[in-house]
C-alpha cells in the first residue's frame, strides 16, 4: 500500500515532533495529528511558533515549513481516522496507579480506547502503528480488539517504537541511529519502510517481528538508565574516598568496550521513559516468575531514587542540619536541558524533600511554565516562589541548587549572584556543570555530585 494519508492519535512529546518531521520529509503525504485536548491542539496551531506545547530545538522551524501544507492539527479524531490509511497510536501509557501491577505495569486504558475508536470508525483497511511505549504482546491485544469489534475491515498492526532523546528529538528524527519496525505482515512493514525511506538510509531501517520490536524499546531505555544509576552509585563512593567521579567516568569511558555516553553523574535521571519502562520491564519479569531478573532491574530505579533524596539530604546536612526558614534557590525544573518536560524530574523530589524540612524554595527555569511547577508540587506549592529572573531567584538565598544542566547557567555572572546571597553562600551543583575552582575563588562553598569538597 502506497501511503498518502497518515493520522496520529496523540499530540504530545512523541506524536507532535515525529509527525512534524514525517510531514516535512514526505510532502506528498497528508499528516494529521489529533488530540482531545483542545488547548494542546490550539497551541500547535498558534501563529506564534514560540508557543508550541513542546519545546525542542529546531521544532518550530519544522512545523513552520509543513503546517498548513501537509501537516494539520485537529480535535476531530473520527474524521482523521476515517481518512487515514496508516494510523499511529501515540497516547500516554503511564504507570498504573491502581489494581494489579500498581506502581509498575503500564496502564493501557488509553491504548484500548484508541483501538476501540479506530475499530468503530474504520470503513476501509488500515495499518495501525504502535508508537507509544508498550509492554510486550500489546499488539496482540490491539489486534484482537480491532478484529472483534470492527466493521469487517482488515487491520495490520506494526510496532514502531521511538528512540528520541528530549532536547535532541528533531536531530534524532532527522538522523536516527536506527528506525525499528516490527510486524508480521511483509506488505504492511514495507509500507512504513517506504515512508521512512524518504530520508532514512535503508541500512538504518531494521525490521523484526512485532514482539522483538516492543521489547527492544523497553530494553534500550533500561540499559541507558542502568548506566546512569551505575555511575551515580560510584559518585557516592567518590565523595567518601576523595576520588572525583568526573575523572573516574573519563577513565572508564575511554575503554572502547564501555564507551563514554551516559556516564555523567548527576542528581538523578528523570523523564517520561526511563523509570516507567524499567518498572514495566520489572512487572513483565515478575509476571513470568523471573524474580531475580525483576530484582536486578528494579535496583536501577531504587538507586535513582536514592540519588535524588541523597542530594536533598546533603543540602540539609551542609547547611548546619537545618533549612527551616532558609531560602534555597533552585535553578532548573525540567528533567534535562532543552526541553520543557518535567515528568519524573529530580527537581520535584528535591523540592519536596526541602519543603518537608520547611525550607523556602525559589525556582527559575527558562522554559517551564509556572503552572506546570504548581501542578508538579500540588499542595506543597504553597511554600514555593517562582521568578522569571535567575538573579532575583538567588537574591538573599542561603544556597543555590542546580537541578537542570541548562547551558545558560554556566554563563551567569556568578560574582553578582554571590554578592546578593547570604553568607556563607553555598552552591550544590547537581549536574556538575560549573567550574569548581572558579566558584571557590569567588567565595562559594561549592558542592558537586561525586567529588569531595
Amino acid at each position: 500500500m502506497k501511503i498518502d494519508s497518515i493520522c496520529c492519535i496523540g499530540a504530545g512529546y512523541v506524536g507532535g515532533p515525529t509527525m512534524a518531521v514525517i510531514a516535512q520529509k514526505c510532502p506528498n503525504i497528508k499528516v494529521t495529528v489529533v488530540d482531545l485536548n483542545e488547548a494542546r491542539i490550539a497551541a500547535w496551531n498558534d501563529a506564534d511558533f514560540d508557543k508550541l506545547p513542546v519545546y525542542e530545538p529546531g521544532l518550530a522551524d519544522v512545523v513552520k515549513e509543513a503546517r498548513g501544507r501537509n501537516l494539520f492539527f485537529s480535535t476531530d479524531v473520527d474524521k482523521a481516522i476515517d481518512e487515514a490509511q496508516m494510523i499511529f497510536i501515540s497516547v500516554n501509557t503511564p504507570t498504573k496507579t491502581y489494581g494489579a501491577g500498581k506502581g509498575m505495569a503500564a496502564d493501557l486504558k488509553y491504548i484500548e480506547l484508541c483501538a476501540r475508536q479506530i475499530a468503530r470508525i474504520a470503513k476501509s483497511d488500515k495499518i495501525v502503528v504502535e508508537k507509544s511505549t508498550l509492554p510486550v504482546r500489546t499488539a496482540e491485544a490491539i489486534k484482537s480488539i480491532l478484529d472483534n469489534t470492527g466493521n469487517g475491515v482488515n487491520f495490520q498492526i506494526l510496532s514502531n517504537p521511538e528512540f528520541l532523546a528530549e532536547g535532541t528529538a528533531v536531530q534524532d528524527l532527522h538522523n536516527p541511529d536506527r528506525v525499528l519496525i516490527g510486524g508480521n505482515d511483509a506488505e504492511a512493514i514495507q509500507s512504513l519502510v517506504d515512508v521512512y525511506g524518504n530520508w532514512v538510509p535503508k541500512e538504518r531501517i531494521l525490521t523484526t517481528n512485532v514482539w522483538s520490536s516492543e521489547l527492544s524499546k523497553l530494553t534500550a531505555n533500561a540499559f541507558l538508565a542502568q548506566r546512569v544509576s551505575s555511575i551515580n552509585a560510584i559518585s557516592e563512593l567518590c565523595e567518601k574516598t576523595e576520588a572525583d567521579v568526573s575523572e573516574v567516568a573519563k577513565a572508564i569511558g575511554m575503554d572502547s568496550r564501555i564507551g563514554s555516553k551516559f556516564l555523567k553523574a548527576s542528581v538523578g535521571f528523570g523523564g517520561s521513559c526511563f523509570q516507567k519502562d524499567i518498572l514495566n520491564l520489572v512487572y513483565i519479569a515478575k509476571s513470568y516468575g523471573l524474580h531475580e531478573v525483576a530484582d536486578y532491574w528494579e535496583q536501577v530505579v531504587i538507586m535513582n531514587d536514592h540519588q535524588k533524596h541523597r542530594f536533598a539530604k546533603n543540602i540539609v546536612r551542609t547547611l548546619y542540619n537545618t533549612v527551616s526558614g532558609k531560602k534555597i534557590a533552585m535553578l532548573g525544573w525540567a528533567f534535562k536541558k532543552d526541553t520543557n518536560d518535567t515528568r519524573e524530574s529530580a527537581a520535584i523530589n528535591v523540592a519536596q524533600d526541602l519543603l518537608n524540612e520547611e525550607a523556602k524554595v525559589a525556582v527559575y527555569d527558562p522554559k517551564v511554565e509556572p503552572a506546570q511547577i504548581q501542578f508538579d508540587l500540588g499542595e506543597q506549592f504553597e511554600g514555593v516562589t517562582i521568578e522569571n529572573n535567575p538573579y532575583e531567584t538567588c537574591k538573599n538565598a542561603h544556597a543555590v541548587a542546580i537541578l537542570t544542566e541548562w547551558d545558560e547557567f554556566v554563563t551567569y555572572d556568578w560574582q553578582k549572584i554571590y554578592d546578593g546571597m547570604l553568607k556563607p553562600a553555598f552552591v550544590f551543583d547537581g549536574r556538575n556543570i560549573l567550574d569548581k575552582q572558579k566558584m571557590k575563588a569567588i567565595g562559594f562553598i561549592y558542592n558537586a555530585v561525586g567529588s569531595s569538597n
